[in-house]
């Protein structure tokens, strides 16, 4: 074993475990996980979720509770995940206490089927933040042109949020936007600022995976040359849109009064493709400030061989874009993949939401207590 998770703290990144079951809660697992292997957050999404609950393991006695209360399966799924949410919030707290709310948070999704409602996905995150009721939640909403909006409402209204899928840096920036802009609200407000915290989730390996897609079909030397550097360069240079939007005058004037920045956190960062090392979306994106939520299989992998090497960001932003300007030339649409990977992100998680609604359904069908 080597101390990379301890390395990779000491740089600035906050490893987090992107990963939820009750049985992880129950077992110990994730406390041993903070207690051990430097874990200080949980993501969750609607995925991890279907895969949990679906798995069934510890689920069975409040489900056969709902059935007798004949409750919708919507407001099954809600009781379920926000049970789990808060009872690792709860092993959390210790560490949101110690970071001073920076770290110790559990990370909760609006209804993937909101993604495109400002209105509904504003009042969802109320509703969570309601239900959950701990001060270390973070409430997630994808960086849809309708959950920009929300993003901004959301944190007025002083409720600590979690951006995400967001792939692209034109898109990046208009969350730090929609973030600050909310700050201002929650500002005028009379709100405490300190109290306000966010996180934008930039996905990373996805890029790679669509855009080595392309080189793929392309074949060439060329092609072949770029692949599995995308996703990289286009963190990094998310990275250097953050270094400058949170050191702007309109920025300065929230941090005065305040106000804490709203951190990148590097997502989808289990490697995809065997051929590539399996911690490079870890040990490529070492920067300061900075969030990783990795899969467990990703936490092990770094905890194995993982090698910390001191800042891997500073320094590249050149080479990023010229990585990215070579896809351009070989007629790979940048604007193109990003919005392709948002509307499959979108659709992928409103098709767990789906799974976990009919498997849910079921399960409150046969513990439904006979009538009579």
């Amino acid at each position: 074993m080597t101390d990379a998770l301890k390395r990779l703290s000491e740089e600035g990144v906050a490893i987090w475990l992107d990963d939820l079951s009750r049985k992880r809660i129950t077992s110990g697992n994730l406390a041993e996980l903070i207690d051990q292997q430097h874990v200080v957050g949980v993501t969750t999404n609607p995925t991890i979720f279907q895969k949990a609950i679906s798995g069934g393991d510890g689920y069975e006695q409040q489900l056969s509770d709902l059935a007798a209360r004949k409750v919708t399966v919507d407001e099954a799924i809600r009781m379920i995940t926000t049970a789990d949410v808060r009872d690792a919030a709860d092993i959390l707290r210790p560490v949101f206490d110690a970071t001073e709310g920076q770290d110790g948070r559990v990370s909760i999704e609006v209804d993937p089927r909101l993604a495109h409602n400002t209105r509904a996905t504003v009042a969802e995150a109320k509703q969570l933040a309601w239900l959950v009721d701990r001060p270390n939640t973070l409430i997630k909403i994808p960086a849809t042109k309708a959950g920009l909006p929300a993003i901004a409402e959301t944190i007025g209204n002083g409720i600590s949020v979690n951006v995400t899928l967001i792939f692209s840096l034109e898109r990046y920036r208009a969350v730090m936007d929609a973030f600050i802009t909310g700050l201002e609200k929650a500002r005028e407000k009379g709100l405490d600022l300190s109290l306000i915290h966010s996180v934008a989730s930039f996905f990373v390996s996805r890029v790679d995976t669509e855009i080595d897609k392309r080189l793929d079909g392309l074949g060439t030397d060329e092609a072949k040359a770029l692949r599995g550097k995308a996703a990289v360069a286009n963190a990094r240079l998310a990275y250097e849109a953050y270094e400058e939007v949170f050191s702007s005058d309109r920025w300065k004037a929230l941090e005065n009064a305040g106000a804490n920045k709203q951190r990148p956190l590097w997502a989808s960062t289990g490697v995809k493709d065997p051929a590539y090392q399996d911690t490079m979306y870890v040990t490529d994106l070492v920067a300061p400030n900075t969030v990783n939520t990795m899969p467990e299989a990703t936490l092990e992998a770094t905890e194995d061989h993982g090698e910390i090497t001191g800042n891997t960001i500073a320094g590249t932003y050149e080479q990023a874009r010229a990585d990215l300007d070579a896809l351009e030339k070989l007629g790979i649409s940048y604007d193109d993949v990003v919005q392709v990977l948002e509307d499959e992100g979108v659709e992928k998680f409103a098709a767990s939401w789906n799974d976990l609604l009919k498997s849910t359904e079921a399960e409150l069908k046969r513990l439904a207590p006979s009538e009579g």
